[in-house]
């Protein structure tokens, strides 16, 4: 199966599959980093949102409700959106620790270390019908269970936030690598505003140090590229 993954700035990320398209905390308004509004991203079938922070839950409500995307996210945030709009049948709400399948999509949702006002904050890890495997960490600390995601979870692709102030530094998130036994990792929750790390190359170093054996993978705002269980990280991707 191909993948392709495209980075809109922030945490905000587009993967599409040839079948389905899910957006992951689609922060478009508002993100000085996004290329492209979210009706130029084109109609996602799945939104799965991390936490209720307005740059992560960003413009799902508005999304979902002009694509008829099924919206994903912990019980008490995705009720919140459906109080404000969403149609109960596009709402699916979960927990930590619970799995739901998709699309032929298998989506666990699993514990991320930071702050929401509704229910929890939360990371997810896909796994695709061919076994491809993707962990997106959300808004997060370094925590030791990420040994365990590596453990029960062969990790092909983790996002992971290495901006410091509200989540994970460059070192931290080059060390959750070496937990995960992450085989590529994409950056994210960078650069965006001036609080956040600025650019990239701490969190190289430290990949370099922790977990050599981890693939970086950058990815310029708004430029598809192909990924998956047996993909170059220094492929370019023919789409656009």
């Amino acid at each position: 199966m191909a993948y392709t993954l495209t980075w809109f700035g922030h945490s905000n990320f587009r993967l599409e599959t040839g079948t389905t398209r899910i957006f992951f905390d689609p922060f478009f308004a508002g993100n000085p980093s996004a290329p492209v509004t979210f009706e130029q991203a084109g109609r996602p079938d799945l939104v799965l949102v991390t936490h209720d922070h307005a740059d992560h839950v960003g413009q799902t409500l508005e999304i979902c409700r002009t694509t008829g995307a099924t919206a994903v996210g912990v019980f008490d945030t995705v009720n919140g959106l459906v109080a404000r709009g969403l149609p109960e049948a596009q709402a699916m709400g979960m927990n930590l620790g619970g799995t739901v399948t998709l699309a032929g999509i298998r989506i666990k949702m699993v514990q991320a270390v930071h702050s929401s006002a509704s229910g929890a904050p939360a990371g997810y890890i896909l796994t695709f019908p061919d076994g491809f495997c993707l962990y997106n960490a959300g808004d997060t600390a370094l925590f030791s269970s990420m040994e365990l995601f590596g453990r029960f979870h062969e990790i092909h692709l983790a996002l992971l936030p290495i901006g410091g102030h509200f989540t994970m530094d460059a070192e931290s998130a080059a060390y959750a690598c070496r937990l995960l036994r992450a085989r590529q990792v994409v950056p994210m929750h960078w650069g965006t505003f001036p609080v956040l790390a600025q650019g990239t190359d701490p969190f190289s170093r430290a990949l370099e140090e922790h977990s050599p054996d981890t693939a970086l993978i950058l990815l310029p705002p708004g430029k598809p590229r192909p990924v998956g269980k047996a993909v170059d990280p220094n492929a370019e991707c023919a789409c656009d």
